[in-house]
This record gives C-alpha cells, sequence and structure tokens, in this order.
C-alpha cells in the first residue's frame, strides 16, 4: 500500500495510557479499568478498548495513501483521501464492542468486542478477553478458547466520515441497492493489518450490499474519532464504522473495498466469530453450519463494582452500561440487590440533559445508555444486572446456556459480590 506500512516487528507501537488493563502486550490488546469506563457517555479515545492482530500500520505519507474499489462494481476506483474528504461529512455516535466474551470471577458472572473486533465465579485476573466481553465466565463451565477480556472491552465514541452510501455511488452503486448489475450482493473490507489466522494475509470481512448502500445504515468510512483525527491504535488514517454490528465488521487501516458475490471467505468470518449451541466442541464442529454474527445481542453490566466488593452498611451506587445491537434501544435495566428475589428499576441516560426515550429520535440509537441505581445494602448479598431492549429481548439468567466453544456472545445477567464490615479479602 502507497504511503502506509504493515512493520514487522512491534518496535513502531503507539504509546497507551498507563491505567489500562493490558491483556496481551504482542499484539497489544487492553480495556480499562471497569471503574473508568462509565465516566461519560462518550468514551476518552486513551480509554477505548484496544483490539489488534499485529503490529500497528505506519502512515509514512498521507499523500499517497488510498484505497482501492474493485470486484463487482460499475467501474473500478481508487480513492486517496482527499476525495473522502471532499464528500459529506457525517457523525454517527455508535458504540464498539467485542463479540461478548465470558470471564468467571469472584463466585458471580459477566460478558463483552473487537474490532477488527468475563464474566463470573472464583477469582481470576482480568488480563484474558479476546472477540469480546466476559469471555472468561465461560471457560468456568467448560474450557473456550481466546484472548481474556473482562466487561470492558467496549466502548461509545463519535464517529466522523463518509457515509459508505455515498462513496458506492462513486462507482456506480445505487443507494439502497441489494444487488449490483454484475451480480455483487456483498462489501468485503480489507485491510492493511496482517494476521496469523490469516496465514500472514490481510485482516477482512464484508457486509451485505443493502447495508452498506443504506444511508439510514450509518455505515461509515471514519477519519475522526470523538472530533479528532483518528490515531493509529484505532485506524488512523482510515477505518470502517458499521454501527449495531460487533466490532469484528468495523475494519481498521482499510486497503480496499470489493464487491462480491458471496460473503467474505476470511477466517474472521467463516472460521471464528460464529455462534454454537453447547453440544459443540472442536471434535465435532462444522464452521459451514453457522452464519457469521452481525448484530450484537442485548446486554448489560455493572461497572461501579467489582466481582467482590468490601463496603460498610448503608447505600451505594450502581453505575454501568447497557447496549443491543440493530439500532435496538434499550427499554430497561433492572437491578436486585437480593440475589434476584426482588427488583428495582435504574435510571438510563446518554446524552447530558437531554432525557432518555428508547425509541425517540433524540436518543443515540447506535449507541449504549449508561445506567445507575442506589439500594440500601443492610448485610451481604449479590447485586444482579440485567436489560431489556426495544423488541422485548432480555439477557439469559445463566451462562450455562449459552455456553459455545468459542466463548463469544456471553450475554447472560451480570453478577457482583457485596461483603459488609470486611477491611479486606
Amino acid at each position: 500500500m502507497p504511503g502506509v506500512r504493515g512493520p514487522s516487528d512491534y518496535t513502531l507501537e503507539p504509546p497507551r495510557h498507563s491505567a489500562l488493563v493490558i491483556n496481551s502486550k504482542e499484539p497489544f490488546n487492553a480495556e480499562p479499568r471497569r471503574s473508568d469506563l462509565v465516566w461519560s457517555y462518550i468514551t476518552p479515545v486513551d480509554f477505548f478498548y484496544k483490539r489488534n492482530h499485529g503490529p500497528i500500520p505506519v502512515v509514512d505519507d498521507l499523500d499517497k495513501y488510498r484505497v482501492s474499489m474493485t470486484g463487482l462494481t460499475g467501474s473500478n476506483k481508487e480513492l486517496f483521501m482527499k476525495d473522502i474528504w471532499n464528500l459529506p461529512k457525517y457523525t454517527v455516535t455508535a458504540t464498539l464492542q467485542g463479540t461478548i466474551t465470558i470471564f468467571w470471577c469472584a463466585q458471580s458472572l459477566f460478558c463483552a468486542n473487537t474490532s477488527h473486533l468475563g464474566f463470573f465465579v472464583a477469582l481470576v485476573s482480568p488480563k484474558q478477553f479476546c472477540a469480546g466481553n466476559r469471555r472468561t465466565a465461560m471457560s468456568k463451565t467448560r474450557k473456550v478458547k481466546g484472548v481474556g477480556w473482562d466487561i470492558a472491552a467496549i466502548g461509545n465514541a463519535i464517529w466522523g466520515g463518509a457515509k459508505l452510501a455515498d462513496v458506492l455511488e462513486l462507482v456506480g452503486i445505487p443507494k439502497c441497492s441489494h444487488i449490483t448489475s454484475s451480480g455483487g450482493k456483498h462489501i468485503e473490507f480489507v485491510s492493511i493489518d496482517k494476521c496469523k489466522e490469516e496465514n500472514g494475509g490481510p485482516y477482512k470481512a464484508s457486509i451485505p450490499l443493502i447495508q452498506a448502500t443504506n444511508p439510514e445504515s450509518d455505515v461509515l468510512l471514519a477519519y475522526e474519532m470523538n472530533g479528532e483525527t483518528l490515531n493509529r491504535d484505532h485506524g488512523y488514517p482510515l477505518r470502517v464504522i458499521v454501527p449495531g454490528v460487533i466490532g469484528a465488521r468495523s475494519v481498521k487501516w482499510l486497503d480496499s473495498i470489493n464487491v462480491i458475490e458471496e460473503e467474505c471467505q476470511g477466517f474472521f468470518m467463516q472460521k471464528d466469530y460464529k455462534m454454537f449451541p453447547p453440544s459443540v466442541d472442536w471434535d465435532n464442529i462444522d464452521w459451514s453450519t453457522r452464519r457469521p454474527q452481525m448484530d450484537f445481542p442485548v446486554q448489560c453490566a455493572i461497572c461501579s463494582l467489582d466481582d467482590v466488593n468490601m463496603v460498610k452498611p448503608g447505600k451505594i451506587t450502581i453505575k454501568g452500561y447497557a447496549a443491543s445491537g440493530g439500532g435496538r434501544g434499550i427499554e430497561r435495566v433492572d437491578i436486585s440487590i437480593d440475589g434476584d428475589k426482588t427488583w428495582l428499576e435504574a435510571s438510563k441516560s446518554q446524552k447530558p440533559g437531554v432525557p432518555y426515550i428508547s425509541d425517540d429520535e433524540s436518543s443515540d440509537k447506535w449507541a449504549w445508555v449508561l445506567f445507575e441505581a442506589q439500594a440500601d445494602i443492610p448485610r451481604d448479598t449479590e447485586i444482579v444486572a440485567k436489560a431489556v431492549d426495544i423488541a422485548g429481548n432480555v439477557q439469559p439468567e445463566n451462562v450455562e446456556v449459552v455456553w459455545n466453544l468459542r466463548g463469544i456472545l456471553n450475554t447472560s445477567w451480570h453478577r457482583v459480590q457485596v461483603r459488609i464490615g470486611q477491611s479486606n479479602l
């Protein structure tokens, strides 16, 4: 790729915030501490989780960088950054997360996003997470594969860039197209990034053409994050943002856009990030029997408390996030302070000073909500949180019913333990 190179080692990595919890150093995968995650509705770039499969590409000459548009298009085209900048700029507030994987921690259950994208019982290091939030909890039921993440492999940002629907019009593909004149039905994104899972080839993923060409889907070629130029960890100079979909489809460091007849055949579309039933293991798995995961299910997590907490008797504040894929808003977050015997409803918010209404145009449909509740805690107890989206989807109660060999999509109720009157564990 002219102007951009993918280094063969890790000597040119960008600086990162010292408060991040590092899950792996090479490649660098890290998340914020859960208590740092819900300070604000918009996640600061420094505290946005970092998900990588190899060394971070280096931009040597932005003027030479270009994206190739090929495949079943009306005409092939190369786009330079100036061409992208000349298109109408849109901003979209959207939550990215890994594929909601699982994590077992300190006598309770929990759930997690990758951007190219744990919760539960028995004190485990929070440095084990990949393809999603909350993977380790699944491993407590039965071992799963993947980088370990706690509940903070998720973040909410304001992305700025050109709509993919506008970009595709430049090669003769009209808005809201289901198929091109040459039979194209999917849009494939190919990264500059190289990864071992692709045998040293590029990371890639795809979405259906109708999603790519529909302006209401808000798919972006993004060059800004929170009003600033993308940094290297998050895809500089250009990345895809596919709102409401697992982060694994929002390809960073974009190299090319291909119009293809069938969905992408890359590793992360065909051999990973698929949801299997508990009966499937590594001896009988058939990847071809499941579709690639796209929308993420409804989930929530408590961020103001650790897995086990020592507190004084009295009132405590319970804060966290809730999100659902596909543009579905959060209708309700329920909190139990007595181990799911009784429930109270948490308050929900997005933008400061603007009431959150789950299906109103004033709300950000692609973004998480922050929730808060206060409760008197007179004795040792388990605090539980579960969310309901506007389609009536509810998180499953237990991790066992969603266990899968890859450890993704753990959206079971989030549980933390509270102990009264002890100074230490």
